[in-house]
This record gives structure tokens, sequence and C-alpha cells, in this order.
């Protein structure tokens, strides 16, 4: 048996903690550069506000019912998602971290450790979770990954079964199946419900009773049997196989909207260093080195530019690396490539790819070793450094501020940002 734990409207519960205020009162959280929505409360999900909706857009509607309005703290967030992680860590044999605010857990053989049964045991998971974190949760359980998804899915569309959804028998398996419409089936895209639908299936129980023939010719081959076999109550995925529960990413992207349109190569140069840096940060973090690397620039399409509004190259490296110096020294050299004086730039970003393990990457003919042990101490103490003392406490030169900045030219707007009360010590609630 599988279980899905995924926390309600995570972004929203986040603030809630530590605001007990807004229970009760429609929030909604924005994307980075305060952008659009990306989180929302029931209440405000009553009102008609949808995933996605431009800030600027519904505007007039969050005043007229007084919505709560919040920056994304991702530093708050994260650290509330690594606690929820953690706990679920402790009372399953193994956890695989789906999301920053899902996880499935492996409960085979649970059965005859529980007092009752797994559904009393789910409940217990989701009072903890509550009680430890203050986050609330909604949890599914069935014999497979896809349907313990589905399970989750109405619990949380269901109120009176108190957030908890157990598909342990046929019957109710099949129950469950005939309540869900196939385009909300997990893995089950915009294009394949359109085929499926084509085909007189609209129900994730119409999809059940596929044959296999079916799903390999119309639902990505192996990949779409493999998802009606899980439909039909037979596993066939297992939980992500590493130590702590994550895969490790295949590449990286670290992007962002600008606050407001740059010009300067000077200030865009900071943003793709400082974005650069950032994933060389992560690189090291799961023992990987880099074999390409992109570099974009983007344009407001709503602006007086010409097209394209996009533009982007490639370096294939030498040698894969993961090196903040000579990541970002190849940025900056992406960059000049891209770049055209008078141009206003809204995003930028760098991607890496061709990951493959640090200290085993191919050498050129005439490299001796991929890195200096001298740089590899620096890049350690480097991260080392910034995990004591924060996030960019130590930082390449091309990333740092000029003298009379307080904010990076290209910092994104948050003007609605709560403080990050567990990362931070200046930021601690103080209780009288």
């Amino acid at each position: 048996m599988f279980g899905l734990v995924d926390c309600n409207n995570f972004y929203v519960s986040c603030e809630r903690v530590f605001q007990p205020r807004l229970e009760g009162r429609p929030v909604v959280v924005l994307s980075n550069n305060d952008g659009c929505l990306i989180s929302r409360s029931s209440e405000a999900k009553a009102l008609g506000l949808q995933m996605g909706d431009p800030y600027f857009q519904v505007k007039p509607l969050l005043l007229q019912h007084d919505v709560a309005v919040f920056s994304s703290n991702y530093a708050l967030y994260g650290d509330m998602s690594r606690r929820v992680m953690w706990y679920l860590g402790q009372v399953v044999p193994e956890v695989e971290i789906y999301s920053i605010d899902e996880a499935f857990l492996d409960l085979q053989g649970l059965e005859r450790f529980v007092v009752d049964s797994l559904e009393s045991f789910a409940r217990t998971i989701r009072a903890n979770v509550l009680a430890r974190t203050g986050i609330p949760t909604c949890v599914g359980v069935a014999p497979t990954k896809t349907l313990a998804k589905l399970a989750n899915r109405l619990a949380k569309k269901n109120p009176d079964m108190g957030g908890v959804c157990y598909l342990d028998t046929d019957e109710r398996q099949r129950w469950a199946l005939a309540q869900v419409a196939v385009e909300d089936v997990w893995g089950i895209g915009r294009q394949y419900a359109q085929k499926l639908y084509a085909a007189g299936i609209t129900t994730a129980a119409g999809l059940a009773g596929c044959s296999e023939a079916f799903a390999r010719q119309h639902l990505g081959g192996v990949v779409g049997a493999r998802l009606v076999r899980e439909l039909q109550g037979y596993p066939c995925l297992g939980l992500a196989p590493s130590e702590d529960g994550t895969l490790a990413r295949r590449s990286l992207c670290c992007s962002r909207t600008f606050g407001k349109p740059l010009s300067a190569f000077p200030d865009v140069l900071g943003a793709v260093s400082a974005f650069a840096s950032r994933a060389a940060e992560k690189l090291r973090r799961q023992g990987d080195a880099a074999h390409t690397m992109t570099v974009f620039l983007s344009k407001s399409r709503f602006g007086t530019e010409p097209p394209p509004y996009s533009c982007s190259t490639l370096f294939t490296l030498p040698v894969a690396t993961n090196d903040t110096v000579e990541l970002v020294r190849y940025a900056r050299a992406a960059l000049k490539k891209l770049w055209q004086p008078g141009m206003r730039y809204t995003k930028a970003g760098v991607i890496l790819d061709g990951l493959e393990p640090a200290g085993q990457t191919q050498l050129t003919l005439f490299e001796a070793a991929p890195v200096s042990e001298k740089r590899l101490r620096l890049m350690a103490e480097l991260d080392a450094l910034n995990r004591r003392f924060g996030q960019g406490t130590v930082q390449l030169a091309a990333t740092a501020l000029a003298p009379g900045q307080h904010v990076a030219p290209w910092a994104g707007q948050a003007q609605w940002r709560t403080p990050q009360y567990t990362t931070r010590l200046e930021d601690f609630l103080l209780v009288g």
C-alpha cells in the first residue's frame, strides 16, 4: 500500500501558521515579482479566483472582498516543508518527496503494526502533522501510487471524508474511479485527455477499463500501459530510489523576472552571474557537474522593443564542472554574445544540462584533473560559509551590489513578503 500526503493550499497555510487571524479570511500568495496567483485559500477559491490569474487583473476583486495578499516567501515555505517531511520520515519506512508540499509514503507491511487500520494510521499522521507544524493535509491510501494520488484528490474534494480517503477494496476503488474525470488522472495531460474524450473515455473508470494495446497506442507506449495497470490496482511504480526520498535533478534552471526592465549591461550581468552562482550551489549539493550551459534573455511582449522577444545561446563546456567561478565566466561570455545595446530586458536565466557525477567527468586530452584541489577546497569553504551565515554572505564580485545600492537592480517586487520566521534570527517571533 502507498500513501500520498498533500499539504492543503500550502503557501497560504504557511502564512496562516504565524498569523492565525487569517483563518476564515480569503488569502492569496503571489508568484515571484508579485506577478500572478500561485496559492489560494478555500475562501479565495470560492470567490472564483483561479491559479495563475495575473494580479493586476484580479486586483479589484481582491480589494472588493478584502482578500489578504502576500508575496512569495520561499525561505519560509521551504523550511516548513522540511519540517513536514522530517516527521513523515520518522513514522514510515520510506518517503518519496514528490514536491515541496507532497510526499508518497511506503506503507507496505505496516498493517500488522498499526493499532486499528491503515485508515486510522493515516488520520493519526494527518493530526500529528497539524499539531507539530500547523499545516493541514489530506491523505490518500491505495494499492498503487496513481490510485493514492486519486484518493488524495477525493479527500480534498469531499470534506465529509475528514481529509483521508482509503481505497482498500475493489468496491471502493471502483467508486473512486467513477468520481474522477479522466483529465484529472495523474499523468494525463491536456493532449491525452482530448484523445481519450474523442474515444469516448471521460472518467478514470473508463481509462481503467482500457486494454493494454489501446494504452500503448494512444498513451505513450509502456508509460501508458503502466498507468492503466496502476488504475487497475497493480503497482508498477515504486518510490524514488534515493537516501532522502528525492531524485537528483537531471537539469537545473535558475531564472527570474526583473522587478523593472534593465538596459545596462552591468545590471543584467549581475543578475546572470547571481543565477549561475545559485545553480552552481545546487549542482554541488547533489554532487553533480554540468557539461552544457544555456543563458537566455527576454524582453517584454508588451513593450516597444521589436521581436524576437527571447534569445538564448548554448555553451558546451570543455570539461563538466560545478565550479562557481568557471560557470560565471562562461555565463558572462554567453551574455556578451546575446547582448543588444539599447534593449530593455525583463527576464534572464541560466540552465545547466548534461549533468554527470562530479569527480567522474570526461577529461580533455590535455587535462590532468577536472579541477584543482585548491579550487575544490575553495568551493567547499564557500558553501560552508553561506550555510552558516546565510545564502549570499560570500559571493563573487560580479554578483555584489555597487556602492550605495541596498537592493539588487534585478530584484523582483515583493511588496507583501512576510518575515522568515523560522530561518532568520532577526525575524523570530517574540512572545511577551
